[in-house]
């Protein structure tokens, strides 16, 4: 699979791109620009279209492909925990990986987005809206998931602007909250042998309290870093 995209070929898929381009090069800090770009990549490489929210976060598709090809091997049962206003990893875990896929989302425009996304690339998955919970009282006792992943919020404290609330705070001393929580209800939803999956940024003090606690509650971890464009970004596994 060929990753990433050529400026030249997104602009054959949107030529609106153009009035973004300074001296050869995109204008990234502009958000339109990449939303165009962002969806050019979707459609180009993954086949998917994708509409996203004014206000959500844009994130790069090619590392929550990476992220994704970290830990699923194809058919599992997978649950996504916060999916997003563009439901791309559970639209790219049921197209690509043939996974049955559960997903769940807290924002009620972003759950209508995310639903109009799953539509559009006429693929099955069961979208759960979220009141607060993040498992327990959300999915019904009983089902278990092979795998269960998220890229969870990992601010301590709101963000100037970046990202919504939702999607930013973690909460806890370094953004370790959410994670920590979802790591602990996971226990009792996976399958023997199941593991949970964590996008997380290249944080040290984060990465040691989320790994350290998870070993605490009896998971084994391994840490999967990877480049995605400039950034470094790690897939933390935890196994039981």
């Amino acid at each position: 699979m060929r990753m990433g995209l050529k400026i030249k070929d997104a602009l054959k898929i949107f030529p609106e791109l153009q009035k973004y381009i300074k001296n050869g090069k995109l204008d990234f800090s502009n958000r339109e620009a990449r939303i165009l770009y962002n969806k050019a990549v979707v459609k180009a490489v993954f086949g998917i279209e994708i509409e996203y929210h004014p206000k959500g976060l844009i994130t790069p598709p090619i590392s929550r492909y990476i992220f994704l090809k970290t830990f699923l091997r194809g058919g599992e049962k997978v649950l996504e925990i916060g999916t997003g206003h563009s439901a791309l990893m559970a639209i790219i875990a049921a197209k690509l990986f043939n996974c049955e896929v559960w997903a769940t989302e807290i924002s009620e425009e972003f759950f209508e987005y995310a639903k109009r996304n799953i539509e559009r690339n006429k693929v099955q998955v069961k979208l759960i809206k979220s009141r607060g919970e993040i498992i327990k009282g959300l999915i019904p006792e009983g089902e278990t998931f092979d795998v269960i992943f998220s890229a969870p919020p990992y601010y301590e404290k709101p963000t100037k602007g970046v990202l919504t609330a939702i999607e930013a705070v973690g909460g806890g001393k370094y953004g370790e909250e959410f994670s920590l929580r979802l790591l602990k209800e996971s226990m009792d939803y996976l399958t023997p042998g199941g593991k949970v999956s964590l996008f997380l940024p290249d944080k040290a003090p984060l990465l040691n309290v989320v790994t350290e606690e998870g070993e605490k509650m009896g998971y084994k971890v391994r840490d999967i870093k990877f480049k995605a464009g400039t950034r470094i970004r790690h897939s933390l596994i935890f196994t039981i």
